[in-house]
């Protein structure tokens, strides 16, 4: 615990007095020379619509929402019970970590000005030059904070659906360590790619409309790598792990399909006909992919589940997520019923491949990320957004290859830097809780509460109490139990 507070202290110290430094500096904007004498006043910031930025403004909350407590909720009720809080801790901390991330760093390397198209560089680091004026390379009509704003929202979900994966095993410091880590040097990079003025993936001509290769792929392949390199559970396969509390995750699952009109709809950057196309496809294409697991789980095992219908919306958005903007309602339509249904087969291969992906993470973000991103080069249509490209069944073959090359690159840079990150992670402060604590539960050993005391026994009066006494009876209550 001291070495991880230590290289958190460093990074966030290094970070502060860096911004600390270069904010005594005059902002220049990106590639202009050294600043002249100021001649006439700059004009009013006549371009920044009203309409616009309140739209944006909602859309960023509604993006955060999404975290705690739309996905806190749905993972929560997920977990074993004495594994609840602790779930919930990962997606309420992100908030935290990711904020001041952002921007003591992270917003400067995936937004800031182009490095050879692979990152952005430190210019905008403490947010210096980040202000009220829009910038037009990102958006015309909002001030650029609310860019940042909106931005930074979506690198807060997207280290926090992969906790989806190690969810009942991972030490609370080794979480906060590869958190950091994980954003600065895979998420940063990749939204420079695919969003940054100049990356690569840009360049190229890939869409990715609100994140299906930055939020979901690069999640949903780096969950698969953490769920390889930490091992399965304890007890995983031989006993019971159902999840605690099915109507949680319902209502978590119904705050991210309200929230992800924000994420999707929100990244027209405008409150425009581009808006309002991207929420149709957001609405129809969760619509689509719930019927599409719950109808494939009713063909298969005889029975429509609750739970499969909650995640087969969550499918549908992910998948609909990257073509939002580019495809109509009746593409949205085929685009979630193949979602529905493929990731429900993805979610069941797990146990053949013998991987525990504790949440389906891999099944539903990384599976359901990359159809969605092909289907974009399948789907898309310049008659929906003039901006964009048509996709393969409307003429342009190209299109289909150039989100196929964005799909691996992503997959890429995920596996390779979050195994070298994990093992960075291992050799600092180690990655999985004893074997003791992991029967007690992360409730108790990380975070010495637990989330229901409603019948005042001894579990609950002793969870958040110190001293031998407490110590005890915490370590009567920690012993394995046979499983009937």
């Amino acid at each position: 615990m001291k070495r991880l507070t230590l290289a958190l202290l460093t990074l966030l110290v290094l970070g502060v007095t860096a911004s600390a430094v270069l904010a005594q500096q005059p902002a220049a904007p990106p590639g202009a020379a050294a600043p002249a004498a100021p001649a006439s006043p700059a004009p009013p910031a006549s371009k920044i619509d009203r309409g616009d930025t309140a739209w944006m403004l909602s859309a960023t909350a509604l993006v955060l929402l999404m975290t705690a407590p739309g996905l806190a909720l749905f993972y929560g009720g997920m977990v074993r019970q004495k594994n609840a809080l602790a779930t919930l801790m990962q997606s309420f901390i992100i908030m935290a970590i990711i904020s001041i991330q952002w921007v003591l760093w992270g917003y400067s390397l995936a937004f800031g000005p182009d490095k050879g198209g692979i990152i952005g560089g430190l210019e905008w680091i403490g947010l210096r030059g980040v202000g009220a004026e829009p910038f037009d390379a990102y958006s015309k009509t909002i001030p650029h904070t609310v860019f940042m704003l909106f931005q930074l929202m979506f690198a807060i979900i997207t280290p926090a659906l992969i906790t989806g994966a190690f969810a009942e095993r991972k030490k609370f410091s080794a979480f906060l360590l590869f958190t950091v880590l994980w954003a600065t040097f895979v998420y940063d990079p990749l939204a420079h790619w695919v969003w940054g003025d100049g990356g690569w993936l840009k360049r190229l001509g890939a869409l990715d409309f609100a994140g299906g290769t930055v939020v979901h792929i690069s999640s949903g392949m780096s969950a698969l790598v953490c769920a390889l390199v930490l091992g399965r559970r304890r007890g995983y396969g031989h006993q019971p792990m159902q999840p605690h509390n099915l109507p949680m995750t319902v209502m978590g699952a119904g705050l991210l399909w309200f929230g992800w009109f924000g994420f999707n709809a929100g990244s027209a950057l405008e409150a425009n006909g581009l808006a309002a196309s991207a929420f149709l496809a957001t609405n129809t294409g969760a619509s689509a992919a719930a019927l599409g697991w719950m109808f494939t789980e009713w063909a298969t095992r005889g029975k429509p589940t609750v739970l499969g219908a909650a995640s087969g919306a969550v499918a549908g958005l992910v998948a609909i997520t990257p073509a939002s903007g580019y495809v109509g309602p009746l593409s949205a339509m085929v685009i979630g019923a193949v979602a529905g249904a493929l990731c429900y087969t993805a979610c069941n291969l797990k146990s053949r491949f013998g991987y525990d992906d504790s949440l389906d993470v891999v099944g539903v973000h990384g599976v359901g990320g990359t159809w969605g991103a092909l289907a974009t080069g399948l789907f898309a249509s310049k008659a929906i957004n003039e901006g964009g490209a048509d996709g393969l069944f409307f003429g342009n073959p190209g299109q289909l290859w150039t989100q196929l090359v964005a799909v691996v690159a992503t997959i890429v840079l995920a596996v390779v830097l979050t195994w070298v990150i994990l093992k960075v992670v291992d050799a600092i402060v180690g990655l999985r809780v004893s074997d003791e604590d992991e029967v007690a539960g992360l409730d108790l050993s990380q975070h010495s509460e637990t989330a229901y005391a409603l019948g005042g026994g001894q579990y609950g009066e002793f969870s958040s109490a110190t001293g031998p006494f407490a110590d005890a009876m915490r370590a009567a209550e920690a012993k394995p139990r046979p499983v009937h």
